[in-house]
């Protein structure tokens, strides 16, 4: 069962040396480690350039955020390797020693599935809010004892295994999304094909700054141009669900968007407001292709 780990990097390179670290002290070995870089500083190209046949080193000419350089390392783990499967993160995923072997674990009691993703924490242990994996039947969350696996609706790319051939069949992450909710589109898109898991027995933390969900309604206005492909991104893969999926995306959307006009003690309301806007009218028309990896050639 050989895998390729793809982590993909933007300008945080303590993050990223702890996290090539653990995954070199994996105790399921990796086949190939392949690092996006989306154009960092000349800093992490040095680092990443001396470490030379340790990894596999793509280095993008413009920084196409999240989604192209997963796009970008998932058709590399196509076009440049035989492995059986991918195993996805950012530069901010630390995986614990036996993440990778519970997942390949769980591939051998159920080969026929969409992806795999990990119970994903904060430093302090708990659920990386980002990261609550979305269960496929019912509204239930699923508690953080859980031991079962359990089917799922979609996931992030925050340590997920996806299987070549199911890649070879949906095709690659769409890199117009930039960033959000490309891999929330990308795993139901997988999901189409087969089912894919919660595999509570494989853990990695996720070190990001602080444990908070995304929401446009307070968020920093830092941030705040990002929501732009949050909602954009959100009505095309909301698009492809089927009528009751539909339904519930535009609920949340429209929702989201009464809840900026109406509720009290909103910063900058016309600023938030214009931002989602004109990501819901964006995502009217949004229609990316799909694109799909070259055969592995010798």
């Amino acid at each position: 069962m050989t895998t390729s780990a793809v982590v993909v990097t933007y300008n945080r390179l303590p993050l990223l040396k702890e996290v090539i670290a653990a995954l070199q002290a994996s105790e399921t070995p990796v086949d190939h480690l392949i690092v996006v870089d989306n154009h960092s500083d000349q800093e992490t190209k040095e680092y990443l350039t001396k470490l030379g046949t340790a990894i596999e080193y793509v280095r993008l000419e413009e920084n196409l955020g999240g989604a192209g350089g997963f796009n970008h390392g998932v058709r590399y783990f196509m076009e440049h390797t035989q492995d059986e499967f991918v195993w996805l993160m950012d530069d901010d995923t630390v995986p614990a020693p036996d993440a990778l072997g519970k997942l390949l674990a769980f591939a051998k009691t159920q080969p026929h599935f969409g992806f795999l993703s990990s119970d994903v924490r904060w430093i302090d242990g708990h659920r990386a809010k980002m990261n609550n994996p979305a269960p496929k039947h019912g509204l239930f969350k699923i508690p953080e004892n859980e031991t079962t696996p359990v089917e799922l609706m979609n996931a992030t790319f925050v340590s997920l295994l996806v299987r070549r051939a199911v890649v070879a069949q949906i095709g690659l992450p769409i890199t117009a999304f930039f960033i959000w909710g490309d891999d929330i589109e990308y795993t139901e898109r997988a999901g189409r094909v087969a089912p894919g898991y919660f595999v509570p027995a494989s853990r990695v933390i996720h070190k990001m700054g602080a444990n908070v969900g995304s929401n446009i309604l307070h968020d920093s206005l830092e941030r705040l141009p990002r929501y732009f492909y949050s909602y954009r991104n959100k009505k095309y893969y909301g698009a492809k669900r089927d009528l009751l999926g539909r339904i519930k995306s535009n609920l949340r959307i429209y929702g989201e968007g009464l809840q900026l006009r109406l509720l009290p003690g909103i910063s900058h309301r016309a600023e938030r407001l214009k931002v989602w806007r004109e990501g819901v009218a964006a995502g009217k028309q949004f229609n990316p292709d799909i694109e799909f990896a070259d055969r592995y050639e010798e």
